[in-house]
């Protein structure tokens, strides 16, 4: 029978044809499930250190979220920054030697044999860098030189450039696009130091997700030890928590103070011991110029609001807690140069009294931060046999910005998925120290 097919296939046009386009339907199938499958997905683990790193806002100290790796070949040590509110990651360079031993703080790119910097004139340099702060230009050499400046008057430049990025056990990714930067401005370079670069993570078209090509990310920060996990790809996590989703905010048209690629969403209200505070809608949504967007930032450390709506949580945090905190009566002391409301607590008390909880109200999902998390202890700050806990959140005004941030502090215990396939991005309060047991990650 099926000889008698086969010739009778070749002798008639009509089942020649069918049969070749049965043929090409299945290898348009295979062909697609090829080119849509998702890269597999990469973990690594996170721990937090104190640094001054490059910020957009002006803060004296910061609590970073740093990722181990390595670049080039052979492979060199870099930990970096990561942070969902930059595009293009880099890291700090240096061309020379200490007594022919490389710094370990620094990638020598005459190290690498992988690595090849950007012709300024070339397609990356020209199309991709559309969304950076300021255009990249050419330099002497004609490659393609990008400059970072940042609210904190720390900035950094140097050139473009691609080479292999090494995930651990799990691959490597060839001719990765990154700046290698060898000029550091701060006015802290030993804290500087302590870190190689910065993981670019935002919507742009060079953020290192972008490049890599997944359809979403997630990570996870303790609450405990501050350590955390990031995920790459898709976690298909059965034991995890159904995610309450919040849809991103866009808005095509270039305005002067909305950034296009930052992970907006829009901020519905706050709450107090849940209750809802009496803040206009209209203070919650950008204006005609793109001031006032909600950012999720992973590469700032505190939540910052706009003036009015913090003023009014201040007022409503600041009554809820008369009788069980002491006020710091210190108008000159403002820490981080925006949280202005500050308690004394006695440095021998091991746990803060009851707080009210304060919820952070996003359309479709909620974020709830309660307990230690609605303070935050200053670092050496004593008031004689008191140490000093602030608000955990500050005004944006104080620091010049015309933005809404949600900084990492009240990410702790929160499981945070970007989906950049479908735009949102989801939330679920869960033990990310368990997380990490779960994955396997830093046992």
């Amino acid at each position: 029978m099926k000889s008698y097919i086969i010739s009778n296939a070749k002798s008639n046009p009509f089942l020649k044809t069918l049969y070749l386009l049965i043929f090409l339907f299945f290898l348009l199938i295979q062909i697609r499930s090829c080119f849509s499958s998702s890269p597999t997905p990469f973990i690594f683990p996170l721990k937090t250190q104190i640094l001054r790193s490059p910020s957009k806002l002006q803060l004296q100290h910061n609590v970073s979220l740093i990722v181990s790796l390595t670049v080039g070949t052979p492979p060199q040590n870099v930990s970096m920054v990561l942070d969902t509110g930059s595009e293009l990651s880099w890291v700090h360079c240096n061309q020379t030697t200490r007594n022919n031993q490389p710094d370990p703080t620094m990638f020598n790119p005459n190290q690498s044999t992988s690595y090849k910097p950007i012709p300024c004139f070339s397609p990356t340099c020209v199309n991709k860098t559309q969304d950076f702060p300021i255009p990249p230009s050419c330099d002497s050499d004609n490659l393609c030189h990008a400059t970072l400046s940042y609210a904190d008057a720390s900035s950094s430049d140097g050139n473009l450039a691609s080479d292999t990025f090494h995930l651990g056990s799990s691959g490597n990714i060839s001719g990765l696009v990154f700046g290698c930067m060898d000029s550091i401005f701060s006015s802290n370079a030993d804290e500087d130091s302590k870190t190689t670069g910065l993981m670019g993570m935002n919507r742009g078209s060079l953020s290192f997700v972008s490049q890599m090509g997944f359809p979403k990310f997630s990570y996870c920060i303790s609450g405990s030890n501050l350590s955390g996990l990031l995920l790459l790809g898709d976690s298909n996590v059965t034991w995890l928590t159904p995610l309450n989703y919040t849809p991103l905010v866009q808005i095509s048209r270039p305005l002067p103070y909305f950034d296009r690629v930052a992970y907006t969403v829009q901020l519905q209200g706050i709450k107090v011991s849940g209750k809802l505070l009496p803040i206009p809608k209209s203070v919650l949504v950008p204006d005609h110029t793109g001031a006032g967007q909600t950012m999720v930032d992973s590469g700032t450390q505190f939540t910052f609001l706009l003036g009015p709506v913090y003023n009014i949580l201040r007022r409503a945090f600041l009554n809820q807690t008369a009788g069980v905190l002491r006020v710091l009566e210190d108008p000159n002391f403002v820490f981080q140069g925006a949280m202005d409301l500050c308690y004394r607590v006695p440095l021998g008390k091991t746990r803060l009294p009851n707080l009210p909880s304060v919820s952070l109200v996003f359309t479709g999902a909620e974020m709830v931060v309660s307990g230690d998390r609605v303070l935050y202890r200053v670092p050496g700050e004593t008031r004689g046999n008191d140490s000093v806990w602030c608000l955990s959140f500050g005004n944006s005004d104080l620091l010049g910005v015309e933005a809404y941030v949600i900084g990492h502090h009240h990410q702790q215990n929160v499981w945070m998925e970007f989906d950049l396939e479908k735009s949102r991005i989801g939330l679920a309060q869960v033990r990310c120290d368990l997380a990490r047991q779960r994955f396997g990650v830093g046992l």
